[in-house]
């Protein structure tokens, strides 16, 4: 048999593209720091945790490769904003569940059994589940290691470009990692100038506002919103006065420290009646109506912060994620008004939206109880 030229050309190229859409090692430095070979492109993909995060750098398109979820943290936790994204994601309502490390019920058998290329794991789960993960690697699944929660700048961008290397949008990721550094930056220059101009530094308190106003809800340690705090240059009364990272602070102590700023950390959290309400489709007035109870506590009519109007509601679910600067920049604001006068976090919030986020902004995520 002959063959011509062209067709010795034209199976060339077909071999070539063969070769190129098969997965090739590639190794990946994940949060930790831990170079993991991953055969990319992925075409199955597990996610533990970090699911807009996920959304954002690789877009609904990546989960078209996603074969398991832990539904609890997502599903369980926030089943209003699930049910958002589950509209907007052909596959996500039929996910098989693999488990959650919270309540021990992570499930390396199920892991296994759907045959991920990689398991995306968060860093509290990745060593709170130490026997699964070393079930899975020894499977032969590589786990890589996304780290918001450390609320450090290295381990925000490390975990966006490892998101962006496994979803294969790594331009996009690039471009997310360099609006969070430029944010973040922004923030902390601009608490710089207005502490060299004499800003004073204010006590803030802040609290979980889920339960009612009439239970004291955690308070933070040097983590979470207790964390934010400090890096805005602020004193959090709670430092060293509860025995954890979390925990209630007893309320003759927040009457004592007289605090200037009041924050309240609110959610759309289902069966809480009495929380304090933020979050999609929620308006300012039943987010106000929600934070008036907490304001009318006992012992807080004469504090700084109630006398100043200064009681706030702020979104419980922006601490710890790829656009807590939004976050950042809403404390920062009320904390050095002058400093961040052009800083609009709302606004910042909706651009991210419409341009990483397949959902649609809208209602109230942080605000005064005075307008």
């Amino acid at each position: 048999m002959h063959l011509s030229f062209k067709s010795v050309l034209a199976g060339a190229a077909l071999l070539a593209s063969s070769l190129a859409a098969l997965a090739a090692p590639t190794e990946i430095t994940d949060a930790l720091g831990r170079k993991v070979t991953v055969d990319l492109p992925a075409k199955r993909l597990v996610v533990n945790f970090n699911f807009e995060e996920f959304t954002a750098v690789g877009g609904v398109e990546a989960w078209q490769k996603v074969v398991g979820i832990s539904r609890g943290p997502w599903e369980g936790w926030r089943p209003l904003i699930f049910n958002r994204y589950k509209a907007v994601i052909p596959n996500l309502a039929a996910m098989p569940d693999v488990g959650f490390t919270e309540d021990n019920s992570l499930s390396a058998e199920k892991i296994i059994g759907l045959k991920p290329d990689v398991l995306l794991m968060s860093e509290w789960g990745y060593k709170a589940a130490k026997p699964q993960m070393d079930q899975i690697e020894d499977a032969g699944i590589p786990i890589v290691v996304i780290d918001y929660n450390a609320q450090l700048l290295a381990r925000h961008l490390a975990s966006t470009r490892a998101l962006g290397k496994v979803t294969g949008q790594e331009a996009r990721a690039e471009e997310l990692a360099t609006l969070y550094q430029s944010r973040y930056e922004d923030v902390l220059a601009r608490v710089a100038k207005a502490k060299a101009a004499g800003a004073p530094t204010k006590k803030v308190y802040v609290e979980l506002g889920q339960a009612g106003a009439e239970t004291i809800g955690n308070t933070y340690n040097n983590t979470m919103w207790g964390k934010i705090i400090t890096t805005l240059g602020a004193e959090n009364i709670a430092t060293g006065k509860i025995p954890g990272p979390w925990g209630p602070l007893n309320a003759e102590a927040v009457i004592a420290e007289n605090p200037d700023l009041i924050l309240m950390a609110s959610s759309s959290w289902v069966n809480r009646p009495k929380a304090v309400r933020t979050g999609y489709d929620i308006p300012e007035s039943e987010t106000r109506a929600s934070l008036l109870p907490y304001a009318q506590r006992p012992g807080w009519a004469d504090l700084k912060a109630i006398k100043a109007g200064d009681i706030n509601a702020i979104e419980h679910g922006l601490a710890r994620t790829l656009y807590d600067f939004v976050a950042m920049q809403y404390i920062g604001k009320r904390l050095y008004p002058e400093a961040f006068a052009d800083v609009d976090p709302v606004s910042s919030f909706k651009a991210y939206h419409e341009k990483y986020l397949p959902i649609s902004f809208s209602g109230t995520w942080m605000l005064p109880l005075k307008p």
